[in-house]
């Protein structure tokens, strides 16, 4: 089954565990992750989240925002709740990733946890390893490839 949806925002930071920043465009880099993110290079290339469940945290935190998660790229237009690990995503015109891992730990309560009472990454994030390269925007679209729906 074929979906779409877009890149709502894309964020990066120089150092692991600092705040990422949004940026308009990146360089995805085959077998390595975004260009100029600490994560880069790591088994966890590229991370996404999608939007719509930010909405479960900003009754909450109003000023929560894209990247304030730590993921790379926030999309819309998803429901990654069926992802599942070898799903496919196209980001604009070349850029292909392919799911390696749904959710994570929450690092003893990060900060978000421990102002809310809940954070959504260990739920609702996904990372994703890069295929194919190359340059990804804020409003490029994303098709997402899966055999199971």
């Amino acid at each position: 089954m074929k979906k779409y949806g877009e890149v709502y925002r894309i964020s990066v930071s120089a150092e692991k565990g600092s705040k990422k920043n949004n940026i308009d465009k990146a360089a995805l880099r085959e077998n390595f992750g975004i260009e100029c993110d600490a994560h880069a290079g790591s088994p966890r290339q590229v991370s996404l989240l999608q939007f719509e469940a930010f909405d479960v945290i900003r009754e909450k935190l109003q000023e929560i925002k894209p990247g304030d998660f730590a993921e790379n790229i926030t999309t819309r237009g998803f429901d990654f709740s069926s992802a599942s690990i070898g799903d496919h995503l196209y980001i604009g015109d070349n850029a292909h990733l392919v799911i390696t891992h749904i959710g994570k730990e929450c690092h003893n309560g990060c900060e978000i946890k421990r102002q809310v009472g809940d954070c959504i990454m260990p739920r609702l994030g996904i990372f994703a390893s890069i295929i194919e390269g190359g340059m990804i925007q804020v409003g490029d679209k994303i098709r997402w490839e899966n055999d199971h729906d």
